[in-house]
């Protein structure tokens, strides 16, 4: 167990207070749609309150129960000296939830990373269909978007980006993807999957320190930047530049950046694994000390 005074977890919890506010203000505007960054707050169902409180983690205790935020949070249990995190009320709630996460992450980081997909999941949601998901002009138009999808072999490996792709275009994917199949498919070179860890973060909860949350999200921007510039959208009115995936300079640009993506999701993912089989042990250290 870490112990942290006061004066170090006081000025932990208000520098990322501070850090989430700053990525609230440079990502979130209420009210106003944003193509781009509004995926991060409503595919994602997370809240400013969720990105504003920090957790400490688990096997940190903050001592001065008096003072702490956290004794009147779920999933915090206090005693003379501090709160820390009720292990065992969290894993007897979340558990199943977590072995399932856990089991994704590590099995996506087993299987061989790909970068052979050049983002054209998100022009199979698109194909031969006027139904355009965001407010943007297509660059190449209807016609040109089909066109790419149809001379391109698909090889998107994500299911949760696979179950928007079109009716026509499903069947042009290399595999046809199945819920019950997505533990085991998933692969670190996705830029989705890497997206997804700042949606696993989330779920981890109290597991997660703040730092290592916030973390994942500047992650996930970068991750949906190169998303939406290699997209079929025209976001150049919105800053944005184009990975024009058509072309082989724009094939190679995407696999790098996709794979300095990747690079950074490494030990983040490996760290948030980590987390979990920390609480399990610590879950199960409690029911051997209960017996």
């Amino acid at each position: 167990m870490i112990f942290l005074d006061p004066s170090e977890w006081g000025a932990r919890m208000q520098a990322h207070q501070h850090r989430a506010d700053e990525l609230l203000a440079a990502y979130r505007h209420p009210g106003e749609k944003h193509p781009v960054y509004d995926f991060l707050f409503n595919y994602y169902p997370v809240r400013p309150k969720h990105l504003r409180q920090w957790h400490p983690g688990v096997g940190v205790k903050l001592l001065g129960p008096v003072e702490a935020p956290h004794a009147t949070w779920r999933d915090y249990v206090v005693d003379d000296n501090g709160v820390a995190l009720d292990i065992p009320a969290f894993w007897a709630r979340r558990g199943d939830s977590m072995e399932h996460i856990r089991t994704l992450m590590e099995n996506s980081a087993a299987n061989p990373s790909r970068f052979e997909c050049f983002g054209l999941h998100e022009w199979a949601m698109l194909y031969k269909s006027e139904d355009a998901r965001h407010d943007l002009p297509l660059r190449l138009g209807q016609a040109g978007t089909d066109e790419v999808v149809e001379t391109h072999r698909i090889r998107c490996s994500h299911y949760d980006a696979f179950r928007f792709f079109t009716p026509p275009a499903r069947p042009l994917n290399l595999t046809v993807l199945h819920r019950e199949d997505q533990v085991h498919v998933e692969q670190a070179g996705c830029v989705h999957a890497t997206m997804d860890l700042y949606k696993w973060a989330w779920k981890m909860g109290p597991l997660v320190p703040g730092e290592l949350f916030l973390d994942t999200l500047e992650l996930a921007v970068d991750a949906r930047i190169l998303d939406m510039e290699a997209s079929p959208y025209d976001c150049r009115e919105l800053g944005f530049s184009v990975v024009a995936i058509e072309t082989t300079e724009g094939k190679a640009e995407y696999v790098r950046r996709q794979r300095a993506l990747a690079d950074r999701a490494k030990p983040m993912r490996s760290r948030l694994v980590a987390l979990i089989e920390e609480a399990k042990r610590a879950n199960l250290s409690s029911d051997n000390t209960v017996a």
